[in-house]
C-alpha cells in the first residue's frame, strides 16, 4: 500500500479551514489540523476522526517563530513528512477599515498574520515540501484582493477594510514570488478565492457555505503534476490579479 499525501491546512480547527481538513480528508489523506486554540482544535480533529478522517493536531500559531518551527518539528516527527500546504488562517481586523479612520495596528495585525504568518509557515514546511513527489501549496486569498477587479467600473466590492483588502493583494503578490524562487521545484503554488462564505470571520454574511468556500482549495491541492502554477483561481475559473 502506498503512503498517504500527508497535509496540513492552517486555521482548520473551523469554518473553510476545517472543511478544507474535511474534504482532503475524505480522499484518505492524513491531515494536520493547524490552529492556536487547543480545545478548538482538539475538538476538530475528534469530529474529524469520528468521520473516518486520519488527523491530527498541529499548535500553530502562524505569527510566532517558535510555534511555526515547533509545528514542522511536529509534523516531521509524527507523519514523517509533508505534501501539501494550505494557508487558510487568516483574520480581518474588525470593521469599519476606511482608509482615513484605521487603527494602523489594526493594519499591522492584518498583514502579520495574513501575509508575514503565510511567509512564516511556508518557509518552516518547504524542506517537507521539497522531499514530496507531488508538493503543492494553496495560498487563500480572495477576489477583494483583486487590483483588477477593484479599479474596474461598475463593480462593486463591498466596504473599503483596507487592511484586509491590501492583505491579499499583498498575498497575492507573495504567491507569485515564491512560483518565480521555486520555479525549478516541482512545486505547484496558487492563490485561491472561497467567495463571499457565511463564517464567523464575515460575521455569518455570505451566500456561500464554508464546504463551499473549501471547494477551491481542495481542487488546487489536488491538482495533477501538469497542473498550474502560479494563478489565482475561484470556483469559476481565473481570477484577475
Amino acid at each position: 500500500m502506498s503512503e498517504p499525501t500527508i497535509a496540513l491546512v492552517t486555521g482548520a480547527n473551523k469554518g473553510i479551514g476545517y472543511e478544507i481538513a474535511a474534504g482532503l480528508g475524505a480522499l484518505g489523506w492524513r491531515i494536520g489540523v493547524g490552529a492556536r486554540d487547543q480545545q478548538r482544535r482538539d475538538t476538530a480533529v475528534e469530529k474529524l476522526r469520528a468521520a473516518g478522517t486520519d488527523a491530527f493536531g498541529v499548535p500553530l500559531d502562524v505569527d510566532d517563530d517558535a510555534s511555526v518551527a515547533a509545528a514542522a518539528e511536529l509534523i516531521a516527527d509524527y507523519a514523517g513528512g509533508l505534501d501539501v500546504l494550505v494557508n487558510n488562517a487568516a483574520i480581518t481586523g474588525g470593521m469599519p477599515q476606511t482608509p482615513t479612520t484605521v487603527d494602523l495596528a489594526t493594519v499591522r495585525a492584518v498583514v502579520e498574520t495574513n501575509v508575514i504568518g503565510v511567509i512564516r509557515v511556508t518557509n518552516a514546511m518547504l524542506p517537507m515540501l521539497r522531499g514530496s513527489a507531488s508538493p503543492r501549496i494553496v495560498n487563500m486569498s480572495s477576489s477583494v484582493g483583486s487590483v483588477a477587479l477593484q479599479t474596474t467600473p461598475d463593480i462593486d466590492m463591498g466596504p473599503i477594510p483596507i487592511a484586509y483588502l491590501a492583505s491579499k493583494t499583498f498575498l497575492n503578490a507573495v504567491t507569485i514570488q515564491y512560483v518565480k524562487e521555486l520555479s525549478d521545484t516541482n512545486i505547484l503554488i496558487n492563490s485561491g478565492c472561497p467567495g463571499f462564505t457565511a463564517t464567523d470571520l464575515t460575521g455569518f454574511q455570505g451566500v456561500r457555505t464554508p464546504q463551499q468556500g473549501a471547494a477551491i482549495a481542495i481542487n488546487l491541492a489536488t491538482l495533477p503534476d501538469d497542473g498550474p502554477t502560479g494563478g489565482f483561481f475561484d470556483d469559476a475559473g481565473t481570477v484577475p490579479w
